[in-house]
């Protein structure tokens, strides 16, 4: 049950930089959904407060800045509207609203790196044994006196330079960010020095973001949401042409009269499942569901291994929708992949 908590405690938040989780226990939240969100969003904004980036679409573990409210505009939630317990609304955009250098692993597994006197073979072997094409050079890991790459070592030799760690050194204009800056805004940088050095909330240097790991967090993160994203305008194409507006109103329990539009662009993942699977609970329901997937005409698709791989793919996006900080197995992504294929086979 979602409990509001006392004003002394939401305004205790301002300023902080807390956990999503946090917010959501401190409101008893066990599964975000339309209410719940509507709920503290309203709590946050009658004491003042807004987060950044937007509580509602962060994974649990990733932390939130508590800020006056004049800092970003609030976002209004309609009201009235629930989704499954287990499904959380997948945001119309897809993407999450805000990336951060931090949300990249590499920003936060820390770097290799080597002291200024360290003889500039022994930082070479270093890069060669670790598999890594630049290791900075810093005292303590907060200050950093430039960094060692491939790159700047052979201008060096070009240069006629005697070989040390000095000499070898990029020291001007180094790639540098902060950990809370914005992933989109730095990609500029990343492309013109192949890495950016990142600090983390101590100022230290807590990672290094490479343009390999832009490609890996894309291929892992993003293409899902793309996936997902065609699965579902797939089932909604094939859906739309075979099934009437009746049909459609009659999965749309949860939602008040006004808004049982009867457009399968209106439905939910969880609904998909409503209009086809004829072993649910509901029996009126489960009978509806034999008279649609009749009206789809898929004479060689097999019901049952069908509406198998659509709740495993519901389950799949639900954990996408969470915004899970790891990226998907290959596995999973693997199983999209071919649902996909399969949807695409049957949708003219």
């Amino acid at each position: 049950m979602t409990t509001r908590p006392s004003e002394t405690d939401i305004t205790s938040l301002k300023g902080r930089t807390v956990p999503v989780q946090d917010i959501l226990d401190l409101f008893q939240v066990r599964v975000r959904d339309h209410r719940s969100v509507h709920l503290i969003s309203q709590a946050l904004t009658d004491a003042g407060l807004t987060t950044l980036p937007d509580f509602a679409v962060c994974g649990p573990r990733r932390s939130v800045d508590v800020v006056p409210i004049a800092a970003v505009p609030a976002q209004a939630t309609p009201p009235n509207e629930t989704v499954d317990e287990d499904e959380e609304a997948l945001p119309s955009h897809a993407l999450p609203q805000r990336l951060l250098l931090g949300d990249i692993p590499s920003a936060r597994r820390g770097a290799v790196c080597v002291g200024p006197g360290t003889p500039l073979a022994q930082a070479t072997f270093l890069m060669r044994t670790e598999g890594v094409p630049q290791i900075p050079v810093t005292t303590g890991m907060a200050q950093i006196h430039g960094v060692v790459t491939w790159r700047s070592v052979a201008r060096m030799y070009e240069a006629g330079k005697p070989p040390t760690l000095d000499n070898a050194m990029e020291k001007d204009s180094l790639p540098l960010a902060d950990a809370r800056q914005e992933f989109f805004a730095a990609l500029p940088v990343i492309r013109e020095h192949g890495y950016l050095l990142v600090r983390g909330n101590d100022g230290c240097l807590s990672g290094i973001v490479t343009a390999a790991d832009v490609t890996e967090r894309f291929e892992g993160s993003a293409r899902p949401f793309f996936i997902v994203g065609e699965i579902e305008s797939l089932l909604r194409r094939c859906l739309g042409a075979a099934l009437d507006q009746e049909a459609v109103k009659a999965v749309q329990t949860n939602k008040k009269a006004e808004h049982r539009t009867g457009q399968v662009s209106d439905l939910m993942f969880g609904d998909y499942l409503k209009l086809l699977d004829g072993d649910q609970t509901k029996q009126s329901m489960a009978e509806r569901a034999d008279v649609n997937w009749t009206a789809l005409n898929w004479q060689s698709m097999p019901r049952e291994q069908f509406i198998g791989r659509l709740k495993r793919v519901k389950d799949i996006r639900n954990r996408i929708a969470h915004f899970d900080e790891k990226p998907l197995p290959k596995q999973m992504i693997d199983e999209l992949t071919t649902f996909a294929k399969v949807l695409r086979e049957f949708v003219s």
